[in-house]
């Protein structure tokens, strides 16, 4: 079996938190994406949006675009406009061979609302979820037909938050809607990485591999603290410098015949995690637990 390791942008310059390394320019996030030893990256607000653009800086440092983010509003939106909406990123990540986008669902969203505490996140009834999975389906099937996979991206502040509310949705959608595995955050929403991984092993063609630091986790206050208030106090830190184990997860992915990109992906201050330091923690950590998992790491 093999993998490939890249890396998410967000280490080096924060999206929500323009403060977070908002003057480190993009060159310096993909040499040092380089140089701490990974082989693509995901996108990031820095990131031009065209392939003509964005090819070339990527093949000039050597690095593939493994995935990225996509700010989904099906919860309110229907699945003609979701796909108007998403066609620019699907063209550029067709034509630079990214196989994956992942999906966040954004409406409603206090994941970027640093006043916002989490307890304040939009939820669906269950109820809600069958008509729900059926557009998400349908954009699914929609991205796979243009020759990218969606990947739904399970997120703290978000409608699809918890491990019952995966659960959900993916008993609720077709096989055409991969799930992305983000152990960050289900450890972080009160769930259960592993049985997650195991319960939907056949669904996940993405995975983010965040570590969690336990003594920030244990004194978050969902009702007063924000998805942004827990970011900048640490609570997320790179494979290696946490609370999970990531040898454990790396057999559970060779338990389910994972193969694909395993990005490290950490939200921090860069002036507190040296992004390049703590890229490197995590590509040495995932390369020794994948190895040993029985993984070959590609180029």
């Amino acid at each position: 079996m093999k993998v490939r390791l890249g890396v998410a942008p967000i280490a080096w310059s924060n999206d929500d938190l323009p403060e977070l390394g908002g003057d480190t320019s993009l060159e310096t996030c993909l040499s040092e994406s380089k140089l701490a030893g990974f082989c693509g990256v995901e996108t990031g607000g820095k990131f031009p949006p065209t392939s003509a653009e964005l090819m070339p800086i990527l093949d000039h440092h050597g690095l593939a675009l493994a995935s990225g983010w996509f700010s989904g509003t099906l919860l309110t939106n229907d699945v003609e406009n979701e796909i108007e909406r998403i066609t620019p990123q699907l063209t550029l990540f067709r034509e630079c061979g990214a196989p994956v986008i992942f999906y966040g669902e954004t409406a409603g969203t206090v994941q970027n609302v640093r006043d916002a505490p989490l307890s304040t996140r939009p939820k669906l009834a269950d109820a809600d979820f069958p008509a729900y999975g059926r557009r998400m389906t349908a954009l699914a099937e929609h991205c796979a037909e243009n020759g990218v996979a969606l990947a739904f991206h399970h997120h703290m502040g978000t409608a699809v938050e918890s491990e019952r509310e995966v659960d959900l949705l993916m008993n609720h959608t077709g096989e055409a809607l991969g799930l992305l595995f983000d152990t960050g955050h289900m450890l972080f929403a009160g769930g259960d990485p592993i049985r997650m991984a195991k319960n939907h092993g056949q669904r996940i063609n993405h995975v983010h591999a965040k570590d969690v630091r336990g003594d920030i986790l244990a004194k978050i206050d969902k009702d007063k603290w924000s998805f942004l208030d827990s970011v900048l106090e640490g609570v997320f830190t790179v494979p290696g410098d946490g609370m999970i184990d990531f040898a454990e997860v790396a057999r559970t992915l060779a338990e389910i015949g994972y193969e694909g990109w395993v990005i490290v992906e950490a939200e921090q201050d860069p002036a507190k995690a040296n992004p390049l330091d703590y890229s490197r923690i995590g590509f040495n950590t995932m390369t020794v637990a994948l190895t040993a998992a029985g993984y070959e790491i590609a180029d």
